[in-house]
């Protein structure tokens, strides 16, 4: 097994939740404005969960999924990794009883086949295409065989509607069914995207997709 919990962690750049630092006072705030609650509760719903469940929120930011998960399923293990240590801060205020760890994602932190479901809550057009690769094969790498992937973005069509006028690499990748083609291409059998719109900013894809059986 791949144990990574006694390395140390690997400084990388990584864009905020908020896009920037000092923005962080209103992470909360847009959270509610946005209407993310609806999407974390259909993530929740979807993932199926079980007392004795270990569940990972991979970005987990101030932990708004991880709790609304605690307050659902009392009988579930959670944890949480983020890069940033501010949110973290926030997020154990919140999340009692939780385990908390500070890293990122293209370097998880804990052994092969630990957690039963794994979510991310739109974390992946933060980073860059080669890093959702690395994302992608730490989550197949850390699920259980019989575990579950339950991964919400933002998502944009072909015709520029509800994505930013100048294009990024980051907002190139979720066009489409972009999204659910790189999570099958990281060996997950990927279930048809559902998807839940927003109160405002547009649409996020929700995506299930587990373990395809290694060759």
């Amino acid at each position: 097994m791949t144990e990574r919990t006694s390395q140390p962690i690997t400084e990388r750049d990584y864009i905020p939740g908020m896009g920037k630092h000092y923005l962080l006072p209103l992470y909360d705030i847009a959270h509610h404005v946005f209407g993310l609650r609806r999407i974390h509760q259909e993530m929740i719903t979807l993932a199926g969960l079980r007392d004795g469940h270990k569940v990972l929120d991979v970005g987990c930011g101030t932990g708004n999924l991880l709790r609304l998960t605690g307050k659902l399923h009392p009988g579930v293990e959670l944890s949480g990794l983020d890069p940033d240590p501010k949110m973290l801060v926030r997020a154990r205020r919140k999340v009692r009883g939780a385990r908390l760890d500070r890293g990122f994602a293209q370097e998880l932190p804990y052994a092969d086949g630990s957690f039963d479901r794994v979510f991310s809550s739109l974390m992946l057009h933060h980073l860059d295409s080669a890093s959702k690769d690395e994302l992608l094969a730490e989550v197949r790498r850390v699920l259980r065989p019989d575990g579950l992937l339950v991964l919400a973005d933002a998502v944009f069509d072909k015709h520029n509607h509800g994505r930013p006028r100048r294009m990024s690499e980051l907002v190139r990748d979720n066009i489409g069914d972009g999204v659910a083609r790189r999570i099958a291409a990281a060996g997950f059998t990927v279930q048809p995207t559902r998807m839940k719109a927003m109160r405002i900013g547009g649409n996020v894809g929700i995506e299930l997709a587990r373990p395809a059986p290694r060759e």
